[in-house]
């Protein structure tokens, strides 16, 4: 693990670790970025407007994972959401989440090459790290994944078009899933209630 936290390869290939091995991640196309840009927005938006003492993270922070019995795994989901004190307490030392108090919210952005995890390997890994809610956003299909922890296992919801996301760390939030995949960078933040 340590070898991991110091790797660099020379170049900006960033990198998760998976059962002790190095996985390259693919560059992410326009589209995922938008997303990934667009739902910090809504997150930070949200947080503000309600004065949460959370902060959204977007792709800058490992989540050490277990995978069989070993904890050689690390994941860098697309976006994350959690206490504010907790990332506070990273600032001098590398931004990954070990054996503390799990994110609030994790989003992962499927593209072709994360499919397979971001829908099976990290679903588990995410629910046994008793993540409470975690979102697969998928352009390639045109759907939003919501997935709400629930006796130790995720209830999934399949979203599309003007299905609305039910946050349950974002009670309040107006949000459809075709508003997602659109990315449209001009949200205004609207919400239910104050």
């Amino acid at each position: 693990m340590a070898e991991y936290l110091v790797y660099s390869d020379g170049g900006d290939t960033r990198y998760e670790l998976v059962a002790g091995e190095l996985v390259p991640m693919a560059l992410p196309t326009g589209r995922h970025v938008q997303i990934q840009k667009f739902l910090s927005q809504v997150f930070e938006a949200e947080i503000a407007r309600q004065q949460l003492p959370w902060t959204t993270i977007q792709g800058g922070l490992g989540i050490q994972s277990p995978r069989g019995n070993r904890w050689a795994t690390v994941r860098i989901p697309d976006g994350v959401v959690l206490p504010l004190e907790q990332w506070q307490e990273m600032g001098s030392r590398e931004a990954l989440i070990r054996l503390e108090e799990p994110p609030l919210l994790v989003v992962e952005v499927v593209s072709e090459s994360s499919r397979a995890a971001d829908y099976r390997a990290k679903q588990a890994e995410y629910c046994v790290l008793g993540i409470g809610e975690y979102w697969i956003v998928d352009p390639l299909e045109e759907k939003v994944s919501l997935l709400l922890l629930h006796e130790g296992w995720y209830d999934v919801l399949e979203l599309k078009g003007s299905d609305p996301v039910s946050s349950k760390v974002f009670p309040k939030l107006e949000l459809q899933a075709g508003e997602i995949l659109a990315a449209d960078s001009g949200y205004s933040g609207k919400a239910t209630g104050s």
